[in-house]
């Protein structure tokens, strides 16, 4: 086991350990990915997965849990890149599902019952857990191989929990249909939980038997900058049973970690995931109300400390601040975190046009703090 490895693995199981690791840091940025890379200028567009995982080698990123190398050509310094296609949230002018026009609430009432639940239903009845092991074990030992030994790979991507579906649907009509037909959007959930229960039967039997590292990062976006995309009520109501069914099979692994992606102001849903057994948080929009420090002393249901992976805002501090603003706030994110299960890196991925000395300076901190931890 290498030197990295073993101090992830340390960090997940919350022993003290000297450095902070680094997650991955996800530059949208193709120039600059080419240069953190070292190579010449357009290789990223001939060669994105090797130049990618170059760039966060050279970085000394410790770990990997959501590998998307390719992800940076859908976005350029105007908006959507060319190969980014065009859906019910990315810009597309009209919705057609199944020859049904999404243009109204009880056209997405309509598209779930006619569709939908069948379809649930049938992959419920045909699911097999065997074929689903092989296929978890199969890729993230693909993935591995492809980071070589000085990269861990983390699961990430086979747990299954309800959604929203505003990606099927668009954001206005399928919030309408949450708030005209909640019975509906509750029969949704359940039938997505009872799905979640059986394949999540089949994540767990893969992440054991793989030896996997007992970290997940559950990644959903369920709030702006406002707060919760619906009332925490009607949330705690017709969403959360069943959301804490479907993680059952996961969360009682021995030793599991499943952490949740904060997108937004998630303040008031925290109590209420950690009453369901996640173990920590990712993320976190400061500016819009998240209390990072007040997160970092909480506990989870089994009164383990929180794993955070604590990161450099990219929608304030990187895009708009000073060096010395990033040296701050990493400086902060370090001082106020938890004394172990600690993570540092950026809070998300970071766009283009984000300023080119601010990543320098996050990449030699991360450096700083991989060797020195707090010292």
């Amino acid at each position: 086991m290498s030197v990295n490895s073993s101090m992830v693995l340390d960090t997940i199981s919350r022993k003290k350990v000297r450095g902070i690791p680094t997650w991955m840091i996800h530059i949208m940025d193709i120039n600059l990915l080419d240069e953190i890379a070292g190579v010449d200028p357009g290789t990223y567009l001939k060669e994105p997965e090797q130049t990618y995982l170059k760039a966060q080698k050279n970085i000394g990123v410790n770990f990997i849990d959501q590998f998307i190398p390719e992800n940076p050509l859908s976005m350029t310094g105007e908006g959507f890149g060319s190969s980014t296609q065009r859906g019910a949230t990315t810009g597309i002018e009209r919705i057609v599902l199944d020859g049904i026009t999404i243009d109204s609430p009880e056209s997405v009432v309509e598209h779930l019952e006619r569709v939908i639940f069948p379809q649930m239903c049938r992959a419920i009845e045909e699911f097999d857990q065997d074929r689903k092991v092989r296929e978890i074990l199969e890729n993230e030992r693909m993935i591995q191989e492809k980071f070589g030994s000085s990269i861990l790979k983390v699961p990430y991507g086979f747990i299954s929990f309800p959604v929203f579906r505003y990606g099927l649907y668009g954001y206005e009509n399928y919030f309408m249909a949450y708030a005209l037909y909640p019975e509906i959007i509750e029969k949704d959930f359940s039938l997505q939980a009872d799905y979640a229960q059986v394949h999540n039967r089949a994540a767990a039997r893969a992440i054991t038997e793989g030896k996997m590292p007992l970290l997940y990062r559950l990644d959903h976006d369920m709030a702006d900058s406002r707060g919760t995309l619906v009332s925490v009520k009607s949330l705690e109501k017709i969403w959360l049973p069943h959301f804490e069914r479907s993680i059952r099979e996961v969360a009682k692994i021995p030793g599991m970690n499943l952490i949740w992606h904060c997108d937004g102001n998630l303040m008031e849903m925290i109590p209420m995931l950690l009453d369901t057994g996640i173990k920590g948080f990712q993320g976190f929009q400061y500016e819009a109300g998240m209390d990072y420090k007040k997160i970092c002393r909480m506990k989870a249901r089994d009164g383990d400390s929180l794993i955070i992976i604590a990161g450099v805002s990219v929608t304030t501090t990187l895009p708009f601040g000073t060096p010395d603003a990033v040296r701050r706030e990493m400086k902060w994110l370090v001082e106020e975190g938890p004394e172990a299960g600690l993570f540092l890196g950026a809070s998300s991925s970071i766009t283009p046009n984000t300023r080119r000395e601010n990543i320098l300076t996050l990449i030699e901190g991360l450096r700083y703090y991989r060797e020195h931890g707090r010292a």
